[in-house]
């Protein structure tokens, strides 16, 4: 049997973070399901706004719509990034900041139980680790 390395736990990291972000744009563009849904957080865009200005409680409609956008797409460049292998450790810095960001808007505006009833904390305290990991297994960066 072989060990455990390092590079297995970043591999790790990698596709659970990767999934994390993915699943989240899933379920803001209906993809889990209808809102209302059971286990659907959004279930549209349009909710996903809603959240998004309610975490941004200085936001206008349509600055949350911009903020939400710059999201959603830094969860998916990030995302696939990290799935691949690519730049990864620039890649899980970004998500550790990402989800830093996201954890400090939740616990301003909501409270600062949520971010740790969501593990949005332990989310961009395991994308900083994997950020001090040179190699991760099953990885691009390792080909180039």
């Amino acid at each position: 049997m072989r060990n455990v390395s390092t590079a297995d736990a970043g591999l790790v990291l990698r596709i659970v973070l990767g999934i994390t972000m993915l699943s989240a744009v899933a379920d803001r563009f209906g993809l889990w399901g209808a809102p209302g849904s059971n286990a659907v957080a959004w279930g549209n865009w349009e909710n996903f706004v809603i959240y998004t200005q309610s975490l941004n409680t200085w936001a206008s409609k349509s600055t949350a719509e911009i903020l939400g956008a710059a999201a959603t797409f830094f969860e998916i460049l990030l995302a696939v990034l990290l799935l691949s292998g690519f730049k990864t450790r620039i890649a899980a810095f970004g998500t550790a900041v990402l989800m830093l960001l996201f954890a400090l808007a939740m616990a301003g505006s909501v409270s600062i139980k949520a971010p740790f009833d969501y593990s949005v904390f332990t989310s961009a305290a395991a994308a900083l680790l994997l950020s001090t990991i040179a190699k991760t297994t099953f990885a691009v960066d390792n080909r180039i």
